[in-house]
């Protein structure tokens, strides 16, 4: 199997698994991030949304081998949940179940990197994440409020 260096959350990691692994499984099996959730697996749901070089992913289809940069992960975002789009989806009260919410935090934040002001249609635009319990509207609002506090 192939030897890889990955940098996740501003560490080197270096991982020996084959080349068609997901990033995903090599983030919760392999390193023990299990933030990052499994959701179903064809990228459509967004639950294992990460941030690569600061784009948003989906990682349950980009395999290992595909992996060349930096990789933020929900544990990376902030070390004490502290950074801007975490305190606003606490203010707006955005989760309700919570399983979504790592990979809609990383989506909204890569969002506000690329927009720092971003309208409705921007935010609904961007933000492809599935909420099982419907919470989009507190998404909208938190995103915005983010904006804002940043």
């Amino acid at each position: 199997m192939p030897n890889y260096t990955l940098t996740v959350n501003g560490t080197a990691r270096s991982v020996n698994l084959p080349a068609e692994m997901p990033l995903l499984w090599v983030l919760r099996d392999t390193l023990s991030l299990t933030g990052t959730k499994f959701g179903c697996g064809i990228a459509q749901c967004g639950a294992c949304t990460v941030l690569l070089d600061g784009q948003a992913i989906r990682s349950c289809v980009v395999a290992v081998s595909a992996v060349g940069g930096k990789i933020t992960t929900i544990e990376g975002l902030s070390s004490g949940g502290d950074h801007p789009v975490q305190r606003a989806w606490i203010a707006e009260e955005v989760p309700q179940c919570g399983y979504c919410q790592a990979g809609q935090i990383l989506a909204a934040t890569a969002l506000l990197e690329k927009s720092p002001h971003p309208t409705d249609a921007q935010i609904d635009g961007a933000m492809t994440n599935i909420c099982r319990c419907g919470t989009y509207q507190r998404v909208r609002k938190a995103v915005h409020r983010a904006a804002r506090e940043a």
